[in-house]
C-alpha cells in the first residue's frame, strides 16, 4: 500500500512543481514589463542586442512631422514600428502591417509610423538601405518613402542579401530621379537620422526586430515584439482603441 501511494504522489508532485514554475514565469514577466501594458511575445524576430533592463516605453520619441506616417496623422492609434530592411521577419511583418492599415487605416483608426532599427552585427547593409529610404522621402515626399520601402522588402532576399547596386534601380522603379538619389545617398546626410532612430529603438526597449509600440488614444503603450501574426497584432490594436 505504501508503494502504491508513493506512485500516485510522484506525478502529483511533478504537476504541482510545473504549476509553480509557470506561475513564477508569469510573475517575472509581469514585474519586468515596466510600463508595458500588453506583451504578445517574441515568437519570430532577429535579435542582436542583449537585454539592458526593464522596458522604458516612455522614452520613445514623440511622433512628429519628421516621422514617416502611413495613414491619418490624426489617427486614434499609432503603431511605431522599428524595422531592419534586411531582417526576414521584418519583411514578413511589413506585409502584416500593410494588411492592418488596409483594415484600420481608411477610417482614421490606426496609422503606421516607420522608424529604422538596423542590426549592424548581422545586417551591415541595412543601415545604408535605411538612408536610401530617407533619400527617397527627401526627393519624392512621404509617398515615395513608403513606395521605396515597400519595394526593398519586395525584392530583397533578406539576411544582408540585397546588392547595394540595386538601390538606385529601386529609386528609378518608384519614379525618383536617379541622379538626385545617388547624390543624396553618397552624401550620407541621413546617417545621423538613422542613428537617432536606432538609439530611440534601444532606449524604448527594443532588443530585436521588428519591434513595435502601439500607442492608444490616451497615451497608453503596448508592445508587439517580433513578427507577430495578423490576429495577434489586431487583438492589441482592438484593446488600444478602447483606451480613450
Amino acid at each position: 500500500m505504501e508503494n502504491k501511494d508513493t506512485n500516485y504522489m510522484v506525478p502529483f508532485a511533478i504537476i504541482v512543481a510545473g504549476m509553480l514554475i509557470a506561475g513564477a514565469v508569469i510573475y517575472s514577466l509581469g514585474n519586468n514589463a515596466g510600463t508595458r501594458t500588453a506583451e504578445t511575445g517574441n515568437i519570430a524576430g532577429d535579435t542582436a542586442l542583449q537585454p539592458t533592463g526593464p522596458v522604458a516605453l516612455d522614452n520613445i520619441k514623440p511622433i512628429s512631422d519628421k516621422d514617416h506616417i502611413l495613414g491619418d496623422r490624426n489617427a486614434q492609434v499609432f503603431i511605431v514600428e522599428f524595422s531592419d530592411l534586411e531582417c526576414p521577419f521584418c519583411k514578413g511583418f511589413h506585409f502584416t502591417m500593410q494588411q492592418l492599415i488596409n483594415e484600420y487605416g481608411k477610417d482614421g483608426r490606426v496609422a503606421w509610423v516607420y522608424r529604422h532599427f538596423p542590426l549592424d552585427s548581422i545586417h551591415p547593409k541595412a543601415r545604408k538601405e535605411a538612408e536610401a529610404t530617407e533619400c527617397a522621402g527627401e526627393i519624392g515626399g512621404n509617398a515615395k518613402f513608403w513606395a521605396y520601402t515597400d519595394r526593398i522588402f519586395e525584392v530583397t532576399p533578406s539576411n544582408n542579401g540585397l546588392d547595394p547596386n540595386e538601390l538606385p534601380n529601386i529609386a528609378e522603379f518608384v519614379g525618383i530621379d536617379r541622379a538626385q538619389f545617388e547624390e543624396c545617398l553618397t552624401s550620407g546626410r541621413y546617417a545621423q537620422h538613422v542613428a537617432d532612430d536606432l538609439a530611440d529603438a534601444i532606449n524604448s526597449g527594443g532588443q530585436g526586430t521588428p519591434y513595435s509600440v502601439v500607442i492608444a488614444p490616451n497615451g497608453k503603450k503596448f508592445v508587439v515584439s517580433g513578427a507577430q501574426p495578423y490576429v495577434s497584432v489586431k487583438s492589441v490594436v482592438d484593446i488600444a482603441l478602447q483606451e480613450k
